[in-house]
């Protein structure tokens, strides 16, 4: 299968916490970063989900949100470490190629952040990902 997201991270599922109606999955990626992902608890069992499942985490680049620094006090779970490898600013927005541990990742952002936040390639950035926009996929 082929899909239009780009961001397709390989990983390994570390403990699955299901719910009525939602299921919370934690995997380790093989960059050795830890991600959660919230994904319907009917989906999990589909998916046959346990501690030591090989998985795809899976991230449209729009869902990508990118700060300079981690940040305290959010209700995001995912904080993952990069550098910006290639930026590509338009005249609306910009995309972000940020080189994580173990893979990559890209942003879809406004050119407004991009400016404000002074991306340039080879600067550091955390780029944020709500669980909930985390999706999984097995082989």
């Amino acid at each position: 299968m082929t899909l239009s997201i780009r961001n397709q991270l390989p990983g390994t599922v570390t403990a699955v916490h299901p719910g009525e109606v939602m299921t919370i999955v934690k995997i380790r990626l093989d960059g050795g970063q830890d991600l959660t992902a919230a994904i319907t608890s009917e989906a999990a069992e589909q998916l046959a989900l346990a501690p030591g499942t090989t998985v795809r985490a899976l991230v449209k680049a729009t869902e990508v949100c990118l700060a300079t620094s981690r940040v305290d006090g959010l209700s995001i779970r995912n904080q993952v470490p990069g550098t910006i490898t290639h930026l590509t600013i338009g005249t609306a927005m910009a995309s972000v190629r940020v080189t994580v541990d173990g893979g990559e990742l890209t942003a879809a952002i406004t050119k407004e952040a991009a400016t404000d936040l002074g991306l340039f390639v080879g600067s550091d950035v955390v780029a944020l990902i709500k669980s909930t926009e985390v999706s999984l996929a097995t082989a």
